[in-house]
């Protein structure tokens, strides 16, 4: 069982539903676990969605592809986005409003995993479904579903990536690299730096890889709130610090918005811009990509993913389980959440073409 608070593993593959999910120990086409004896609810039911502030081009296009699904799909909806504070008041506000509103299914995308327990919870209490989406919501056991990518195997797409992209630029190592992980009040940021450490840790270990700076621990790596001037101000001293006449060969970037806040400020200090990993497919990084700069990045269509929720809360409209591919491995430190898991995709100029053919807004970029 991976438990999202502590180490993860290493997933396979398992088809599903048109889309691979990925998973160890799961359930293919498996029904809901959690146990719901729900009778379903009025086709024109309020449903609230609940994002984190717009930090990035996924969030964005996240709310109008809820909005518009679920007008579609004959519901009601009360899509929100917090406010671009640290806090979590914003959020939790947005969740009780939808409550007292009388909202059959609540989907979150949590802007601090660990501090919506209350929360859920009330919704709980009043008979609402919870859908964690992206971010799984830790600490509670009123939790009903998780929908996301497999976000440990991102990491791991990253991991190789980057030492793909050395070798190709430079055969024979070892390699300088930096390590830079999310916010770290966003569940997801563990599990994306241990995902990507499960790869390159044994060339640490070698030897083949080292991290210059010495600065291994996620508590060293991370960006609060995802934001790409605190990347940018890291990457500067460490700049300063450790490669006055040092190579920097790679950096871990856990998001497009950071690999470019790295890229911006490796170039200010007129060094060489090293193999840089990202992820969200954001249209400047894509450029950047085909421009030969940023190496990669991950796609996780966003399509795919508010398609696959809004499938959800249809199920739970017509009073059945909504259907998983995991009913195992998320455990939010309360119980184990029934969830969906949808594949990443990782990107570079060599398959972007492939990758993007299907996004009418990404695809343009690669020709």
């Amino acid at each position: 069982m991976r438990k999202l608070l502590g180490k993860s593993v290493a997933v396979g593959a398992i088809a599903m539903l048109a889309l691979t999910a990925c998973g160890s120990g799961r359930d293919e086409g498996s029904s809901g676990g959690s146990g719901s004896d729900s009778k379903g609810f009025a086709a024109n039911s309020l449903i609230g969605v609940a994002l984190p502030a717009k930090t990035s081009e996924n969030w964005v296009l996240a709310g109008d592809l809820f909005t518009n699904g679920l007008k579609e799909a004959g519901f009601q909806s009360d899509v929100q986005y917090a406010g671009a504070s640290t806090t979590v008041a914003d959020q939790q506000a947005q969740i009780t409003a939808m409550v007292t509103k009388g909202a059959k299914v609540i989907v979150i995308g949590a802007t601090d995993a660990a501090q919506l327990s209350t929360q859920v919870a009330a919704a709980h209490q009043a008979g609402a479904k919870v859908i964690a989406y992206d971010r799984l919501i830790v600490n509670t056991p009123d939790l009903d579903y998780y929908v996301a990518f497999d976000n440990f195997k991102v990491g791991q797409l990253q991991g190789q990536a980057l030492l793909d992209g050395m070798k190709a630029k430079k055969p024979n190592g070892p390699y300088n690299i930096e390590l830079f992980s999310g916010s770290p009040d966003d569940n997801n940021s563990k599990v994306f730096f241990d995902g990507a450490m499960s790869v390159l840790q044994p060339e640490i270990d070698k030897g083949n890889v080292v991290v210059a700076s010495g600065q291994k621990d996620i508590k060293q790596t991370a960006i609060q709130g995802w934001k790409a001037e605190g990347a940018q101000a890291r990457m500067d001293q460490l700049l300063t610090s450790t490669y006055g006449n040092k190579e920097l060969d790679g950096v871990l970037s856990p998001n497009d918005t950071l690999a470019r806040a790295i890229i911006t400020s490796v170039k200010g200090a007129g060094k060489p811009v090293p193999v840089v990993s990202g992820q969200d497919s954001e249209v400047e990084s894509v450029k950047s990509i085909m421009a030969g700069e940023q190496y990669m990045t991950i796609n996780k269509d966003t399509r795919n993913l508010v398609k696959q929720t809004i499938e959800m809360v249809k199920a739970l409209q017509a009073g059945n389980e909504p259907q998983v591919n995991d009913t195992k491995s998320y455990n939010n430190g309360s119980k184990v959440v029934d969830t969906y898991l949808l594949p990443p995709v990782a990107v570079t100029k060599a398959n972007a073409a492939e990758a993007y053919a299907n996004d009418p807004k990404l695809a343009p970029l690669t020709k």
